[in-house]
């Protein structure tokens, strides 16, 4: 179904997923949403843009291989364990930093990072199996 409409529209809807994905994985831990979901959202842009331009462009697109961005998101993940056993609490207890920038409170945790990394780990590892059928469908 590579249609000249579609292969129009699919990086712009590609472009749009991955920033909406972005928004869900960072109002994950306030209200519904987080790694998961969003990394779903993104690898389905991924897909999307796979089946109407080819996987070749999609490889391009990601620079990295996909298993590598789901093992980065695995070490992520995992290092967002790390500052509670530095401040010698149980693995996964939550931290908090917080800081004023330009007059804006931030707030960063170890969760946000936790999730962070899940998005990675599921945008590798979908857009890998993806790209593999992709591929296969084609030869």
């Amino acid at each position: 179904m590579r249609t000249i409409i579609f292969r129009t529209i699919a990086p712009y809807l590609a472009a749009l997923m991955i920033l909406f994905s972005v928004f869900v994985l960072l109002r994950g831990h306030n209200e519904p949403g987080g790694g998961f979901i969003g990394g779903l959202i993104a690898a389905s842009a991924l897909a999307i843009y796979g089946i109407a331009c080819g996987v070749a462009s999609v490889r391009r697109a990601i620079v990295f291989h996909p298993m590598s961005i789901s093992a980065f998101g695995l070490f992520i993940a995992v290092l967002a364990g790390l500052p509670s056993l530095l401040l010698k609490q149980s693995y996964m207890t939550s931290q908090w930093l917080s800081f004023r920038f330009f007059d804006v409170n931030v707030d960063l945790s170890t969760p946000m990072l936790f999730d962070i990394g899940v998005y990675f780990v599921v945008v590798g590892s979908i857009a890998s199996i993806a790209l593999a059928l992709e591929e296969r469908e084609s030869d």
